[in-house]
């Protein structure tokens, strides 16, 4: 079987980049992580990569203020390694129509909250975890999607639960959730791989 060519982006420290690494080394995803592109040019996740030998890119707004040019520079990224799928792993911005219609079906993402409650628009980080604490919820968890033109509505993979406790704060939340995004998208992307999603 062909192993795939994955291109993960991220904005953040890429924790869960690192499980995807750490899924692929152990065998159990079937894929090379081509590139790791973050919008953020201090991403602790582009030293966790270079840690890894994963060629890594900064597209953000000091070397492509304009945001057309900046979708451009991705598209033309992903094409020149023959990328097969996207995974945002963290990533705050949001993709343009038409790098969302040229990878129909192979761009996945991964949100801290039971899609659909949380998300959307302002709903990303610890938004999504203040809320869920501010609305009294006695659950939250994470959501791996498919990524469409709306934010956050695409076809929903795998979701897991979280039990909201009666002291958290939306640090302690969030650490919870965490471990079970880390699950969730090796799961993803795995499936993805192997064909059987």
């Amino acid at each position: 079987m062909q192993v795939k060519k994955l291109a993960v982006l991220i904005s953040g420290g890429g924790s869960n980049l690192q499980a995807l690494i750490d899924a692929i080394e152990s065998g159990e995803i079937s894929a090379k992580i081509e590139m790791v592109i973050s919008n953020r040019e201090k991403a602790y996740g582009l030293t966790r990569a270079e840690q890894n030998n994963i060629p890594t890119y900064y597209l953000g707004i000091k070397n492509y203020p304009d945001s057309d040019e900046r979708a451009q520079a991705l598209n033309a990224l992903l094409a020149s390694h023959h990328i097969d799928y996207v995974v945002l792993a963290g990533y705050l911005s949001i993709l343009k129509s038409e790098t969302i219609r040229q990878y129909e079906g192979r761009i996945v993402n991964i949100h801290p909250s039971l899609i659909p409650k949380y998300c959307g628009e302002g709903f990303y980080g610890h938004h999504v975890h203040e809320a869920v604490l501010a609305n009294g919820e006695s659950e939250s968890g994470a959501t791996t999607h498919f990524v469409d033109e709306g934010v956050d509505t695409g076809k929903i993979i795998y979701q897991e639960r979280v039990p909201v406790l009666a002291d958290d704060t939306a640090e302690t939340l969030s650490e919870r959730v965490l471990t079970v995004e880390h699950q969730l998208i090796v799961q993803t992307v795995r499936d993805l791989c192997s064909g059987s999603i």
